[in-house]
Order: C-alpha cells, then sequence, then structure tokens
C-alpha cells in the first residue's frame, strides 16, 4: 500500500436535483424508486441477476447454479449456455429493430457508414466465418490493433461469435507493447489495418504489426488480417498477411452463434499494474453480458429513440463495454467516430453531435478539461439541443469541470452521470441513475443496484462519514474479472490479499482511495499505488521505466504523476544516468522520443529530472509517495523514517 492513511480535502456542497419532466418519463423515476431496488438487489444479489438475466437475455440453455463463490473464484449462471453475439445481434433481427442503424460511424476525413443491425449481422456472420477459414477455433485468442472504423467491432462480434476469445491493444501502443501483450497471450491471429487517420495524420498500423512480429517474435501468430483504411502501401508478407476485404467478400453470411458456457472466456484486456508487467484481465461471457446490459440501459435510461455516442477507444474496457457490447445487447443506436479534437478542427465533437441529433454523450474528465482550454465559443456555434444526458468516464472530474460540462455543454437541462469503474469491474460500478439521483459535482454519487460497496480502514473497518479510506466491493457481481491471465496468483494477491477478510467474508480491493458523505454518496479520490493517469489512460510506471532504462544513457529511473490541468495527471521521470553521460536538453528530449517509440505517446514524459540518487528505503525500495510530493512542488508528507538517506530529497529540491 502506498498511502498509510488518505486525506480528504474535497468539499462541495451543491446539489442538482433530476428535472421532473425527465424522471416522468425515465426508467427509474425516483431516488425512492432507486432505494428500493438497491434494498431489494443488497438482501439477495444472486436473485436479484438472475431475475435479470431470465427477463433480459436470449439463454440456448438456462444455468443450474446462479452463483458458486468459493474466493476469490466466482462462477456466475453456472451450466447455462449463451453467446453475446447472439444477444448483441441475432434476437434483435426477429423485430422492428432488424432495419435500425445499430453502428453510426464517422471518419476523421468525414466519411461515413451507418450499419443496420441486419447489414451488421451480416457482416459479422462473413467475418465469422473467415476466422474459421483461417483456422481459429473455440478458446484461440485473436490479437486487434485497430484505428476506430466499423471493422473493430465487426471483429470483436465475430470472435465472440464462434467462442475466439479477443484481445483488443490499443492503436496507439508501440510495436514493442504490443508484441509483448501479443506474446503473453499466445494470440494465433492479428487483425489490424493498413493505419488509421488521428489528429489530421495518418497512424501506421500494419507498420508496427509488422515490427512487433519480426524475427518470429510471437510464434503464435499465423495470419495477419488486414483492412484497407488509409490506401497507404504497406508490406503483405506471402503466406501470412491477407486482406479483410478479398476474404469477407466471398464469406458466407451464414454463421449461427456458438453456444457458450456462461464461464468460457470472451476477452482478455490489457491494464497496467503498478509493478511488473501488464495484467491480463480476463472477462467471461454470461455475467459481463448481464452486467453491461443492464448498466447501459439504466445508466443512461436508453430509449430506442437515442443516438448513444461514447468517445472512447475499443482498445479500451469503456470501448469494448460501452460502445460494443452494453449498447448493441440493448438494440440501442451506437456512434463511432474515428478522430479526436485537433488543429484543423478542434469542435469536431460538436459537429458530430449536431450532424447525427446525438442525445446521449459519454466522454471523459481529459477531454472536458481540453474543451474548457478551447473556450465555449466553439459548442456555441453548433446546436446541441438534441443532448439529453451527459456523461463522465476514466478518472474522478473535479467539480469545476463538472459545472462546466452542465452550463456549457448540457444547458443546464442534461443530467451528468459520473462514472466509476475499472478494465476489472467490466461496468460501472458506481454511478447516478439520471431520473432518480439528485447529484453533486464531484461525486460518482451511490453503487449500482447488486453491488455492496464500502469505504474500510486497511482492517477492513468501515471508515467515519467524510473520512478518507480504501475502496472495496463487498459481494460478487457478474462482470466481475475471473482471473489475470496465466497468472493466478497475481490476480489474488493484487484485488484480494490488500484488505484482509472479516468474519471470513473477502473484499474486492479497488485501489482506489474515497470517501463517503453523510448522504452515503461516494467521492473517489484517486489511485492508491503508483499507476498514472494521464488524459484517462491508466499508465503502469514499471513500463515507462523499462522503457527508461533499455536507453545505454539511463542507469535507473522512477517515475510518478504530477497532477496537471489538462490531462489529469503528467509524467515525471526521476532518472540517474550512466557516468559517461552529462545531462542536458538534448539528452531530455532524446529520452523523452524514446519512451515515445517503446510504448507510444500517451507515456511521454512531460518533465525529466536528472539526478544522483533517489529516496530509498533502507532496503533499497525507491519511495515514490515523496517523488510525488517533490515533482508536484508540496512538501514532504508522511512518514520518512524508512527513508536511507534523507539528503538525497534536499539535492532533488535543490535541482527542480
Amino acid at each position: 500500500m502506498s498511502q498509510p492513511t488518505i486525506e480528504s480535502i474535497l468539499q462541495e456542497k451543491r446539489t442538482f436535483s433530476p428535472n421532473a419532466e425527465f424522471s416522468r418519463d425515465a426508467r427509474i423515476q425516483s431516488i425512492e424508486e432507486y432505494q428500493k431496488i438497491y434494498d431489494r438487489a443488497a438482501a439477495d444479489p444472486a436473485a436479484f441477476w438472475a431475475e435479470l438475466a431470465e427477463r433480459e437475455l436470449h439463454w440456448f440453455e438456462k444455468w443450474d447454479t446462479i452463483l458458486d463463490w468459493q474466493p476469490p473464484v466466482a462462477k456466475w449462471f453456472v451450466g447455462g449456455k449463451i453467446n453475446i453475439s447472439y444477444n448483441c445481434l441475432d434476437r434483435h433481427l426477429t423485430t422492428w429493430r432488424k432495419n435500425k442503424a445499430a453502428l453510426i460511424w464517422e471518419g476523421e476525413p468525414g466519411d461515413s457508414r451507418t450499419l443496420t443491425y441486419a447489414q451488421l449481422h451480416r457482416e459479422v456472420c462473413q467475418m465469422a466465418n473467415v476466422l474459421k477459414q483461417l483456422g481459429v477455433t473455440k478458446g484461440d485468442r485473436v490479437g486487434l490493433y485497430m484505428p476506430m472504423i466499423p471493422e473493430a467491432a465487426i471483429a470483436m462480434l465475430a470472435c465472440a461469435r464462434i467462442g475466439a476469445v479477443h484481445s483488443v491493444v490499443f492503436g496507439g501502443f508501440s510495436a514493442e507493447a504490443l508484441r509483448d501483450r501479443l506474446s503473453d497471450g499466445e494470440a494465433k491471429l492479428v487483425i489490424t489495418a493498413d493505419g488509421g487517420y488521428r489528429k489530421d495524420a495518418i497512424v501506421s498500423l500494419k507498420a508496427q504489426v509488422d515490427k512487433a512480429l519480426a524475427n518470429d517474435a510471437v510464434p503464435s501468430v499465423t495470419n495477419v488480417l488486414v483492412v484497407k483504411r488509409t490506401g497507404e502501401a504497406i508490406d503483405m508478407e506471402s503466406g501470412r498477411d491477407r486482406w479483410w476485404h478479398d476474404l469477407q467478400q466471398t464469406a458466407s453470411a451464414d454463421c449461427p452463434a456458438e453456444p457458450m458456457d456462461s464461464e468460457d472466456m470472451l476477452f482478455i484486456l490489457y491494464t497496467s499494474g503498478s509493478t511488473g508487467k501488464p495484467k491480463g484481465v480476463v472477462h467471461t461471457t454470461g455475467g459481463y453480458n448481464l452486467y453491461t446490459h443492464m448498466t447501459t440501459q439504466w445508466t443512461f435510461d436508453l430509449k430506442d429513440t437515442d443516438v448513444y455516442w461514447c468517445t472512447a477507444d475499443v482498445g479500451w474496457i469503456t470501448g469494448h463495454s460501452y460502445i460494443v457490447y452494453g449498447p448493441l445487447s440493448n438494440g440501442a443506436t451506437s456512434l463511432m467516430y474515428e478522430g479526436v479534437p485537433r488543429p484543423s478542427n478542434p469542435g469536431c465533437f460538436w459537429d458530430v453531435v449536431e450532424k447525427y441529433g446525438v442525445t446521449i454523450f459519454y466522454t471523459a474528465p481529459t477531454a472536458i478539461r481540453a474543451f474548457i482550454k478551447m473556450g465555449e465559443a466553439l459548442p456555441k456555434a453548433r446546436d446541441l439541443s438534441s443532448l439529453r444526458i451527459l456523461g463522465t468516464v476514466g478518472e474522478p472530474i473535479n467539480p469545476e469541470a463538472w459545472m462546466w460540462y452542465h452550463q456549457v455543454i448540457g444547458g443546464e437541462r442534461c443530467p451528468i452521470v459520473d462514472t466509476w469503474w475499472q478494465t476489472e469491474t467490466g461496468g460501472f460500478m458506481l454511478t447516478p441513475l439520471p431520473g432518480a439521483t439528485p447529484t453533486k459535482p464531484g461525486s460518482a454519487t451511490l453503487p449500482f443496484p447488486g453491488i455492496i460497496a464500502d469505504v474500510v480502514d486497511l482492517d477492513g473497518n468501515s471508515v467515519g462519514d467524510n473520512e478518507g479510506g480504501y475502496l472495496v466491493v463487498k459481494h460478487p457481481w457478474p462482470s466481475m474479472m475471473r482471473t489475470v491471465y496465466g497468472d493466478f496468483d497475481r490476480f489474488r494477491r493484487s484485488y484480494w490479499e490488500h484488505i484482509p477478510p472479516k468474519d471470513g467474508k473477502y473484499v474486492y480491493f479497488a485501489g482506489d482511495g474515497a470517501r463517503r458523505d453523510e448522504d452515503g454518496y461516494f467521492w473517489v479520490m484517486g489511485r492508491v499505488d503508483d499507476v498514472i493517469s494521464v488524459s484517462g489512460h491508466r499508465l503502469g510506471t514499471m513500463e515507462i521505466e523499462s522503457a527508461l532504462v533499455s536507453h545505454p544513457a539511463v542507469a535507473e529511473a522512477a517515475v510518478v504523476g504530477k497532477p496537471d490541468d489538462l490531462k489529469g495527471e503528467s509524467v515525471v521521470a526521476f532518472i540517474i544516468l550512466e557516468s559517461n553521460y552529462t545531462a542536458g536538453e538534448e539528452l531530455e528530449k532524446t529520452l523523452k522520443q524514446h519512451v515515445v517509440s517503446e510504448i507510444g505517446a500517451i507515456a511521454r514524459p512531460g518533465d525529466i529530472r536528472f539526478s544522483d540518487d533517489l529516496p530509498k528505503t533502507r532496503s533499497g525500495k525507491i519511495m515514490r509517495r515523496l517523488l510525488r510530493n517533490l515533482a508536484a512542488g508540496e512538501e514532504i508528507t508522511g512518514d520518512t523514517s524508512t527513508l536511507q538517506d534523507r539528503s538525497v530529497l534536499d539535492k532533488l529540491r535543490e535541482g527542480a
């Protein structure tokens, strides 16, 4: 644990009640109704989820056991047979939704496509048959390294259809980061594109795949499937590389969905840990399908007329749960956008809202901070009157950014759903329900029904109102991660052993600090470990440090996050040089670029500080907590009794 105590300093008293007209038409219409549902779920969570699973999803065979809980192993709907691709597609084809828009896609250059449920079903079936043709069978892992194009969603649904396990890697990661993830997951096939468009430039993806697979670095990969997006010239290796469109157009559109055991693996998604290599978070099928379905439906108060837009990338859990699986399982219209605000069009998000009449807009606090910096003129020049719900995801949002979002984007009429959750949880854990929950700027409010959350001390005792502590979940939920791929011990240590069980009851440790106020509202205070959240991306310090140390000039490196108005946090690196190198601006530039080439641009240090030594404990562990104080220009706080050499701090402060 990186902090012995957590101090609660944010004081926010403003409260916004749901609009009466909005509540009248909402799925859940009052805080009293929420409380009734919550209490019923808390009294018997398994029965609550079983009732919803039976009502909301299609099962080929019903389960024998709702929940088998052998801490820390949870199995939901044991013996049930289900297919998430079927729930997202096939079952809508017998209804009027057959010809409803499932995916609306807008490319950064302005090209666009709309796929109805019938059209999406056809393309997914064809791609599923292509995967079979290339030797992919149930249980095989398929790596995806793609831009934000419809084929990314099609590939995910095609894998799920035949029981293959997808592992999506964010297209901004470097070849080395891609190689590590493909290798750890033992991917059999990789799906990519020649490139994609981002910030007025072409991002060359196929070249990165070639680099990742060079010299047989990932021997499990036998085929690479390439989508033609940009048309740029790329190398195609004979016998290994194939064009998506060549195989897709000749493939049969008949591919029945494979009945999967509820606990069959659906996907692996790598997330940074505070130490060591990235963790392959494993999610399974039935529980994840149910939980993303229900959280999408209730948190966004989903209507058949909604045009729903989540601005995340499919490379992150938000893209999995709330661009693809949650919305499509509900028969919603989900919008995908390839681009981001950029020099040629800083107001592009508002163009998309206006063009498609977006009604639900879900984005990250880091994006909201960027909007604020750009000013009110851009959104005010567009018609945003279609919006009815705003959402935020990725990190705690500061109250003033929340207020700007509420006033400028929402015109003071749209409820804001500030959601707290993680890759590991699969779906929202704390969230307002927009027709029911009074909101407070900066608070993720209350647990979703069925989630038993608490704030505790290190001994597992609940703390008092407005006292800082550790956020935990006290009962299993359907979309919880099942393990770390290939490393069950790491799963147990990381999530289930930080807080000791009380009365034999295990709790899930989220790794975040939080407080609960006098109304029971949760205020998440950020990570208690060393993960840095840059623009909503959680980056492990170990990966960045490893990248720095791989440069011949660097003897040792320690990386911490420093508060940043725009990004949430920026990366600060403290570096000890090899004796034959000299600190200077040129070397600083070189090292920043080295991190970009090793990991990706999102990990670029904003600041590099050279030093002769680093603050360490007597056992040799770097005390990053003290480096965070230094990086932020704060006084050193907390216990320094284990510090080996206090003079190191003074030298670092002098050199800042």
